[in-house]
């Protein structure tokens, strides 16, 4: 189906699970949930706490393990079909889609009556884990939380350690509001609801909330850490004091922030609960464990989406600022790469491996650069297809001639985050290929121009940027869209552009990312990436609401070769045209003569 080669069974991971099942029979358990998560519950966990990779050898970032005593499974999204059946031995661990055999259904299956499945109550969320409670209802099993993980007491050599990065001070200057400021605005918000407090257990909130910036998980600046925020604006920050060294954070948080280390933090629960406060609590991201001390200890729990991600998801005026300049330093290193790809590619001179590295050097020379901010997926051939793939040795593919090259990465600054996805042509490739691009940058365009009423959600212009594959029966399996952060999370919420239902209505200053694809297996993948800010427009002449619409971010030629001008309308190729006078006009100043001449050639208008 691709040309990822297939996992040879590894005895050390069929070990493991063999180990596994012999502490659940210990423990008195059928089975066991293992989740791809941590604590904080959020996308990016430190190694040490990689539970479902070192089980199950599955790296995606998006997964849930059930290990039962003569069967297990391993579900996850679309996105990983492909890579869960090669990274895994699927001859003793199933691999399924979680949308066409959901966890639940699959349980109430698997179990049968006075079975015990166990679960980590800190690792799933009571969202995550009411369906899988009723599953086991239905089978007459029982779902039981347990006091300490059993993979953690047999994960007992070579397991890192957890990650212990210093906490830097992020500046005013590029927050646009100082965490005082922040911090009022939460207890305004948390007064008027009534409540007393707020538990954060999301290091990006808390990085937010807090101007801090950490180094726990890679690629993201994230401190691991917890916050109780209470309705006077006061902060009790949870977090391992060897992180508190940088210069000057003991004044930059003030007195209203207190300190002490996360082993603190039942205590700190068990007080709100003593003093019969209101505390509000994030369901969709804060763990069983979290909500169950707080009812035990006399809290009364109030639900609600976590305050900050309305503020943090909407850039300030410096914040908007600071991704702009970061997408056009980001924009001159993608046109240095993609002019020296230009000639290595077709002659057969890099493979995937030294076309990301060649990449990452690009980006380093730029100003304020602090790394990637997610691994880059540089896909040749085949394995495009693999919506995200990573290179390997075993893996790693040379760049040939009539192939398709996918390329999706993006940096880090200090000023703002970026995300740009690119396919290009190695030389001359098929009309079926080109035939799909310009489907996929229909589609892409369809969005970008997309003008929109106040009040709209992501799930409602999805289908602008499918209409066109849809037309010729064709789709992808991922989302359109994801929100981005400023120096923050590379996948921010609350708002999405997807099938899926979202009530999240996009706001002025949020920033999502417009990707729409098509991926053949065993032949290329395709998707063309931009970042888009959302942005107020002028109301037409009689209009009744007020308009929203996009602003595109991203500062990067898209490859003409892979384009079928037939296939666009006049409509679709003035605003490629335009796109392309833009990319030039906002990057070419700053590249070198050779680079220059590229971009003129590659941005040039399409007739």
């Amino acid at each position: 189906m691709t040309d990822l080669r297939p996992v040879a069974p590894d005895p050390a991971a069929a070990d493991r699970l063999d180990a596994l099942r012999a502490e659940l029979a210990r423990r008195g358990l059928t089975g066991f949930l293992i989740p791809r998560a941590d604590e904080h519950l959020g996308e990016y966990v430190p190694p040490s706490a990689q539970r479902l990779a070192w089980l199950t050898g599955f790296t995606g970032s998006a997964g849930l393990a059930v290990v039962l005593r003569d069967r297990a499974a391993l579900f996850s999204d679309g996105r990983y079909t492909l890579q869960m059946r090669a990274e895994i031995d699927t001859s003793r661990i199933e691999p399924l889609h979680q949308t066409e055999t959901p966890p639940a259904r699959w349980l109430a299956g698997a179990l049968a009556a006075g079975d015990r499945l166990g679960f980590d109550p800190r690792l799933h969320t009571p969202e995550q884990i009411e369906p899988l409670r009723a599953a086991c209802e239905r089978a007459g099993a029982l779902l039981l939380p347990c006091p300490a993980n059993p993979l953690d007491a047999i994960w007992t050599t070579n397991r890192p350690a957890p990650p212990c990065a210093p906490v830097e001070i992020h500046p005013e200057a590029l927050a646009g509001a100082s965490s005082a400021d922040k911090r009022a605005r939460i207890a305004q918000a948390l007064r008027e609801a009534g409540c007393d407090a707020l538990v954060l257990t999301a290091p990006d909130s808390i990085a937010w909330l807090l101007n801090i910036r950490g180094g726990d998980v890679e690629h993201t600046p994230l401190a691991l850490s917890f916050a109780i925020v209470a309705a006077d604006a006061t902060v009790e920050w949870l977090i391992d004091p060897a992180k508190l060294g940088a210069p000057g954070l003991a004044d930059h948080l003030g007195p209203a922030v207190r300190t002490a280390p996360p082993e603190h933090l039942d205590a700190a629960l068990d007080r709100l609960g003593a003093a019969g406060l209101r505390v509000r609590i994030d369901p969709a991201a804060t763990a069983c464990a979290v909500v169950e001390r707080l009812r035990q200890a006399g809290a009364r729990i109030e639900r609600g989406a976590d305050p900050c991600l309305g503020p943090k998801a909407c850039k300030n005026a410096a914040e908007s600022a600071g991704t702009r300049a970061a997408h056009r330093r980001d924009g001159v290193a993608m046109a240095r790469f993609l002019a020296w790809l230009a000639q290595a590619g077709p002659a057969g001179a890099t493979d995937e491996i030294g076309a990301a590295a060649m990449l990452e050097r690009c980006r380093a020379e730029g100003a304020l650069y602090r790394g990637l901010s997610f691994a880059t997926i540089s896909a040749a051939g085949p394995n495009g297809a693999v919506v995200h793939y990573h290179a390997s040795p075993a893996s790693n593919r040379r760049l040939a001639p009539g192939e398709l090259y996918l390329v999706d990465s993006g940096g880090q600054y200090q000023d703002g985050t970026t995300d740009v996805t690119r396919t290009v042509a190695i030389g001359p490739v098929e009309a079926e290929a080109r035939a799909r691009f310009t489907l996929v940058l229909k589609g892409h365009i369809a969005l970008a121009r997309a003008r929109f009423p106040v009040g709209t959600t992501g799930s409602q212009l999805d289908v602008l940027a499918r209409r066109p594959l849809w037309e010729e029966g064709l789709d992808y399996d991922h989302g359109t869209g994801h929100g981005v952060g400023s120096f923050l999370s590379v996948h921010e919420g609350p708002q999405r552009i997807s099938k899926l239902g979202n009530t999240i209505a996009l706001q002025p200053g949020m920033i999502v990312s417009n990707e729409p694809g098509y991926y053949k297996a065993g032949a290329y993948g395709i998707r063309i990436e931009n970042l888009v800010q959302v942005v107020e427009l002028p109301a037409p002449p009689g209009a009744e609401r007020p308009l929203l619409g996009f602003d595109t971010l991203t500062l990067v030629p898209i490859d003409r070769a892979l384009i079928d001008p037939a296939g666009l309308d006049p409509s679709e190729r003035a605003w490629l045209d335009a796109y392309h006078a833009r990319v030039r006009a906002e990057i070419g100043p700053d590249l070198d003569p050779a680079t220059a001449a590229w971009l003129d050639q590659a941005t040039r208008p399409l007739d």
